[in-house]
C-alpha cells in the first residue's frame, strides 16, 4: 500500500528537521562542553524537532486535502486589523467624559476608520459587518452587540472553508 504524495512529502520534510536539528544540537553541545553535552543537546533538538512536526501533522495534510480551501492570511489579517480599528475609533472619538471631542477632530477620527472598513481584498460579510458596526458607533446604539457580530464574522470567515 502506497501513502499519498502529501505524506511522503511531510515525513522526508520531518526528517530532515530532525536530521538537521540533532545535527545542529550536537554541534552546539560539542562547542559548549563535549560529547556527552553534544549527544543531549543532539537528542532534546531531535526530540522537539520530532514533537512539532507531530503537532502539525494534521494542519499539513488539511492543506493537501482536496475541496479544502485555507483561507487568505491578507484578508484575515485586514479582518483583524477592522476590529482594532473599530475599537480605537470608537474609543479616541467617543471617551468616556461626555464633550472631550469637538466635531472636526471625530470627523478626522471617522475618516480613516472607514477608509480601513472598505479596503479591498476586505471579505464582503466583514466588510458589511464593519459598516454595521461602524453605523452603531456613530449612532450610539448599541456597540457592544454590533462589534460582537463584526468579531464572530471576522472568527467565521477565519476558519478553514
Amino acid at each position: 500500500m502506497t501513502s499519498p504524495p502529501a505524506a511522503r512529502i511531510h515525513l522526508m520534510t520531518t526528517f530532515f528537521l530532525v536530521t538537521c536539528g540533532a545535527l545542529g544540537g550536537a554541534r552546539f553541545g560539542l562547542l559548549l562542553g563535549g560529547r556527552a553535552t553534544a549527544v543531549v543537546a543532539a537528542g532534546a533538538v531531535g526530540l522537539g524537532a520530532r514533537i512539532g512536526s507531530f503537532l502539525s501533522r494534521r494542519q499539513v495534510m488539511a492543506f493537501f486535502q482536496p475541496g479544502i480551501v485555507p483561507v487568505d492570511g491578507y484578508a484575515e489579517g485586514i479582518a483583524d486589523a477592522v476590529l482594532v480599528n473599530i475599537a480605537t475609533y470608537q474609543a479616541a472619538a467617543f471617551p468616556l467624559p461626555p464633550g472631550g471631542l469637538t466635531e472636526e477632530k471625530r470627523d478626522a477620527r471617522r475618516t480613516p476608520a472607514y477608509r480601513v472598513a472598505a479596503v479591498d481584498g476586505l471579505p464582503p460579510a466583514v466588510r458589511v459587518s464593519a459598516a454595521d458596526a461602524l453605523d452603531a458607533v456613530d449612532q450610539g446604539r448599541d456597540t457592544d452587540h454590533a462589534q460582537a457580530a463584526l468579531s464572530l464574522t471576522a472568527y467565521e470567515h477565519r476558519r478553514i472553508r
